[in-house]
């Protein structure tokens, strides 16, 4: 009996059991009232409500029939999508997964359906795209590909349902074929064959240097057997090499051929061009070795080939690293152009060993190495040698045996050095000048302080005698010895570019002219003087004294040479100064990367002194450097020039002039100074000097000073002039002082360098209690230094050593400028 028999019998013998049920409870009703009317009354009752049932009861069986019949069965849907290699899932138009593979379930998991899959950001935007096509097309464009960290696949999305309200979605994995994996069944089949006719034998081996297949010919050659399997045996077992480095079949002994062994790494050269240690995927990846007779000539293959050397040298003839090869005696085979000029080899013949090109301490070590190298396993090394052309400056020469080179058997290597090691002079002439300059800034500041107590003491003392006096004359010496050595100071603060400059807006012309009698009488009646000048020349912003001495400098050191170079005092020569103009359009024309583009007024001084040796110009400006004979030289002079120009803003540098016919005839020293344009704010430091000259004096000064004599000699100087001038030691007294209020001061006189405390921290802690207190500072330091360290408003300056007018016109140019601005 089939299952719907069983159910409509189930039905019958339930409508049997309710038709009893009624009857009964018909009787029932007749007993208990025994009234007919009654009865028939309660049966139609029922049977009204028996039919309303029966009809309910199937217009519900019809509806749940019908909801049956409408819903899909999932379950043979699952039955029909299931397959192993591709992944099948269908979702609603809610995005929510109502039906899928297991593959799907595999790759993707179950918890989220298409277009939300765990993928990159990539390919999630690339289903969400997918899935609004098929939505509105009815099927995506084309098929797409997504990935996760794991895998790939080609994604489709296909619309589906009576109401096109599924979409079906198939992923299909990505698959990459290795064209590599049946190279190890060509080797041993057809392939393999056809070479070793070719007498190539050939293998496969895999990183670890084990042999995975071998062709025929290298059975034989190994083993003796062409059917003989090498898999699983180390390859390099199966061959031997001599002292030469030349390869042979272990089986073979010395009785057979030399082979060339050539390594073919089975590497994808898209994958080695772009992972990020090179060579890893080629270390990583099975090679191909193919071995060769050496005395076959296969297309270029043999190893002692000429013409295979006469490549390597038009090779490496045109690289600019420098190259040469020697044979295994150490002899020189080849040189390429760069290796010539590193070496200083200046002859179109090469010499005979690279032993030749060292200083002859270094020749039994590179003799050694190069032999080292040649007769040795093939390696590659440096050693650290002295050319003869540069013995001062160790290179490092580069060595790495050959094989398989024809008659080379060394390769040497050398860089050109000459830029690199005149950088390195360059720096380390830098530094050097640095550090004597930072020495020179701190002896000529303490020496400083000295002298200004002696100037000091000599000013006082000759305002007590007059001329005639038997001390006057003593005291006037000691005061010009004492103006001597405050100018050696000068020298050196120069030297540092820590010197005080007094910078005036001037023309060049007018500082020639001052000084140009005072440079005839330097030069002497045999040595001519010429002065050119340049139309609408730029006025330049510098000391005018400085200047002067720049110009004097050059003019000495041009009489020497001329008279070094001409045979003594008596010889003649030229000495000319020109002075040019120099536009900004001029400068960029040069290409030069040391000034800066601008208009420049440039003063040249130019001898027949017969020029500057090469060694020389390289130092010309270094302190203390002189070709003059002892005594007659300090070596400051042109470093001194050096400073000045450099902290007036310029650049000076040094050449050879060349008569017409290229001979040096002279030395050239180019100083550029900058076209200075006067700002607003020097015409108005101009008018405020004007005033300063129409003080009459008077005020209360604090005068701070921690050396005892300079601070006794600056308080009688102000005292004379009708100053009241309380002092303090140091800046802690100097600060107690104003905060006791005893005194209300017009002006703060003080040293910057002090102990504990020192000026600008003083002055700084002066101006919270009195902000508009002019402060004055004394120091052998440069003012412009001064001032981008300390910056502090109406801050004035005065250098040691001073004299004792001096320090009395700056105290009165200050006072006179703060009482007009009041």
């Amino acid at each position: 009996m089939s299952f719907r028999q069983v159910q409509e019998s189930r039905r019958l013998v339930d409508v049997i059991a309710v038709a009893a049920a009624v009857l009964a409870s018909i009787a029932l009703i007749q007993y208990a009232t025994a009234n007919s009317t009654v009865t028939l009354a309660y049966a139609g009752g029922l049977t009204v409500f028996g039919f309303v049932a029966f009809t309910a009861g199937r217009a519900r069986a019809r509806t749940e029939q019908t909801v049956v019949q409408d819903m899909p069965d999932w379950s043979v849907t699952v039955t029909a999508i299931e397959r192993a290699d591709l992944a099948v899932a269908i979702t609603d138009r809610a995005n929510r997964l109502v039906c899928a593979n297991a593959a799907f379930e595999l790759w993707f998991g179950s918890s989220n359906g298409p277009p939300r899959l765990p993928v990159d950001g990539t390919s999630a935007e690339k289903l969400t795209r997918l899935a609004r096509a098929a939505w509105r097309d009815g099927k995506g464009d084309e098929a797409v590909t997504i990935a996760d960290e794991d895998g790939s696949w080609t994604a489709e999305a296909v619309r589906a349902g009576q109401g096109d309200e599924y979409l079906v979605w198939r992923f299909a994995p990505v698959t990459r074929s290795n064209p590599l994996v049946g190279v190890g069944a060509h080797i041993t089949g057809l392939f393999g064959r056809v070479l070793g006719a070719a007498g190539i034998a050939v293998a496969l081996v895999s990183p670890d240097g084990m042999v995975k297949a071998a062709n025929p010919a290298l059975a034989r050659r190994a083993l003796g057997d062409e059917r003989a399997s090498l898999a699983g045996q180390e390859f390099v077992g199966l061959l031997r090499s001599d002292d030469r480095e030349r390869i042979y079949f272990a089986r073979e002994g010395r009785k057979g051929s030399p082979q060339t062994l050539v390594q073919v790494p089975l590497a994808d050269p898209d994958a080695a061009a772009s992972e990020a240690v090179p060579g890893k995927a080629a270390a990583e990846a099975p090679s191909l070795m193919l071995l060769i007779d050496s005395g076959i000539g296969l297309g270029g293959w043999s190893g002692e080939s000429k013409g295979q050397a006469a490549q390597l040298e038009s090779l490496i003839e045109r690289l600019p690293l420098g190259l040469a090869t020697t044979n295994r005696d150490g002899k020189f085979l080849f040189a390429n152009p760069a290796f010539r000029r590193a070496a200083g080899i200046a002859t179109p013949d090469l010499p005979p060993f690279p032993s030749d090109l060292v200083v002859p301490r270094d020749k039994t070590a590179m003799s050694d190495a190069v032999r080292r190298y040649g007769q040795g396993p093939a390696s590659s090394g440096d050693i650290a040698v002295r050319l003869r052309g540069d013995p001062d400056e160790p290179v490092s020469m580069g060595l790495a045996g050959v094989r398989g080179l024809g008659e080379a058997a060394v390769l040497l290597s050398l860089a050109d050095t000459t830029e690199e090691a005149r950088l390195k002079r360059q720096v380390a002439q830098a530094t050097k000048m640095q550090a004597v300059g930072q020495l020179a800034g701190g002896v000529a500041h303490d020496f400083n302080n000295v002298l200004t107590a002696i100037i000091g003491y000599c000013d006082l003392m000759l305002l007590r005698h007059t001329p005639g006096d038997s001390d006057y004359d003593d005291i006037q010496q000691i005061k010009a010895n004492s103006n001597r050595a405050a100018s050696l100071t000068r020298q050196l603060l120069a030297f540092s570019r820590q010197q005080t400059l007094q910078p005036e807006v001037l023309q060049l012309p007018d500082v020639l002219s001052e000084v140009s009698h005072l440079l005839k009488r330097l030069l002497g009646a045999k040595i001519n003087l010429t002065v050119r000048h340049d139309r609408n020349l730029g006025p330049v912003r510098a000391d005018p004294r400085q200047l002067e001495q720049v110009i004097i400098n050059l003019a000495v050191n041009a009489r020497d040479a001329i008279q070094s170079h001409g045979g003594g005092e008596g010889a003649s020569g030229t000495l000319m100064f020109v002075t040019r103009r120099v536009e900004a359009k001029d400068i960029r024309r040069m290409g030069s990367e040391i000034i800066p583009a601008g208009d420049y007024t440039v003063l040249l001084a130019e001898d027949t002194g017969g020029g500057i040796p090469p060694e020389v110009l390289t130092k010309i400006f270094e302190p203390f450097f002189t070709t003059k004979e002892q005594g007659k030289g300090t070596g400051l002079g042109l470093s001194t020039v050096y400073g000045i120009i450099k902290q007036s803003g310029g650049f000076i540098f040094a050449s050879n002039a060349k008569s017409p016919d290229g001979k040096v005839k002279g030395a050239r020293f180019t100083i550029y100074l900058p076209v200075h344009e006067v700002t607003e704010e020097e015409q108005a430091k101009a008018v405020i000097e004007e005033r300063a000259r129409e003080w009459s004096g008077g005020g209360t000064i604090l005068l701070v000073e921690d050396e005892d004599m300079v601070r006794a000699v600056a308080e009688r100087a102000l005292a004379r002039q009708g100053y009241t001038v309380v002092t303090a030691s140091d800046g802690d007294e100097g600060l107690d002082i104003v905060k006791s209020g005893k005194h209300e001061f017009d002006l703060v006189v003080s040293d910057v360098v002090m102990p504990t405390m020192d000026g600008p921290a003083m002055a700084r802690e002066i101006r919270k209690l009195a902000p508009q207190l002019p402060v004055l500072f004394m120091s052998g330091y440069a003012e412009g230094q001064l001032r981008d360290e300390i910056d502090i408003e109406a801050m004035h300056f005065i250098a040691k050593p001073f004299s004792v007018r001096q320090i009395a016109d700056k105290v009165a140019e200050v006072l006179a400028g703060t009482r007009k601005r009041g």
